[in-house]
């Protein structure tokens, strides 16, 4: 079973949660405050990768990106902003094709930035380019709708 580190707000801690419960609450293994689901993009390595697309129970957006990339930073914003608006329905993974270009290579990823939507760990729609947040929704919810184990 995969996991992800989640630092408490309340408190600082560092915090294991299971792949599959990200878009749910967790408790604070120190002060046990509650830890929302997921609301932030999570920058992700190929074994955390593997363990999300796995083990989600809601469909993940994979933003393959680089640091060098205009189009990558321009995008940013609105994949963050998305996560928030979907925290709890979906998960955001970033995934840095310079550090990790067997994860690009696994999927084809040509040109970036490159968005991927997982839905039952398969590949739901695959695109290139900049798009608007709306946009990014609408492949999401359409991977909810397709049905979601």
């Amino acid at each position: 079973m995969s996991s992800v580190i989640r630092t408490c707000a309340n408190c600082g801690t560092k915090n294991r949660i299971p792949a599959g419960r990200l878009t749910q609450n967790a408790r604070c293994g120190s002060c046990k405050a509650t830890l929302g689901p997921v609301a932030e993009p999570l920058e992700v390595d190929p074994e955390t990768f593997d363990g999300i697309i796995r083990e989600a129970t809601v469909p993940v957006l994979a933003d393959f990106w680089a640091s060098w990339c205009g189009p990558c930073r321009m995008a940013a914003p609105e994949v963050a902003a998305l996560a928030r608006e979907m925290a709890g329905k979906a998960v955001v993974v970033k995934v840095d094709t310079e550090a990790y270009p067997e994860l690009g290579n696994r999927y084809r990823v040509q040109s970036i930035p490159n968005f991927i939507v997982f839905s039952n760990g398969n590949v739901a729609m695959q695109r290139a380019g900049v798009a608007p947040r709306a946009e990014m929704r609408r492949w999401i919810e359409a991977a909810q709708t397709a049905g979601v184990r």
